[in-house]
């Protein structure tokens, strides 16, 4: 099954980020673990690394025990991804992200301030790895939603991530209706 997260992500790597190669469910056999998507741009020589938690309902919510367990979770990924990274790409400058777009905040000390929980991550992957993660979410996953629109919309080719496509009908159909308002059959 397509997991339309993981393929928006791939599809901002490749097409705003200028990656050559994007890999979705990368598995990593040394660490019996998978990551959702890497992007690798040769030219510039930068590699990207990304979790992606599309958690519409809930938000960025992984439990253990039917606790909250965000933080060891991603703590945990993100150590398993930098070790990888780390191995096979070590002269490649190297982006860690975390891609989600509901991200909620909560009371100041909650269980439940998935905020916090990316606070005490990023803590974690600075302390423990030197590394930063940048966190996509929110705000700012709209706002590269919105890139990739933008990219869509000026996109004459046939765009071949499904995705994509989708992104460019939207866009192109807007505009064709936008400027066709008067036209027989349009609606008065």
């Amino acid at each position: 099954m397509v997991n339309v997260g993981e393929q928006l992500v791939a599809s901002y790597l490749r097409y705003i980020r200028k990656c050559d190669f994007t890999q979705m469910n990368l598995y990593t056999v040394e660490s019996q673990g998978e990551i959702d998507v890497v992007g690798i741009n040769l030219k510039d020589r930068k590699l990207y690394v990304c979790e992606v938690a599309i958690h519409l309902t809930t938000g960025l919510q992984y439990v253990k025990d039917k606790r909250p367990n965000n933080i060891n979770k991603l703590t945990e990924m993100f150590g398993r991804d930098i070790e990888y990274a780390n191995k096979y790409f070590a002269d490649y400058e190297k982006h860690f992200m975390l891609w989600s777009p509901v991200v909620k905040g909560g009371k100041e000390g909650s269980l439940y301030n998935q905020l916090a929980h990316l606070d005490a991550i990023g803590g974690n992957t600075t302390a423990n790895h030197n590394v930063d993660v940048e966190f996509i979410v929110n705000q700012r996953f709209l706002d590269c939603m919105n890139e990739l629109r933008a990219f869509a919309r000026s996109a004459t080719a046939d765009l071949k991530c499904p995705v994509m496509r989708l992104l460019q009908i939207e866009e192109h159909l807007a505009r064709h209706l936008g400027k066709s308002r008067s036209q027989p059959g349009s609606p008065a």
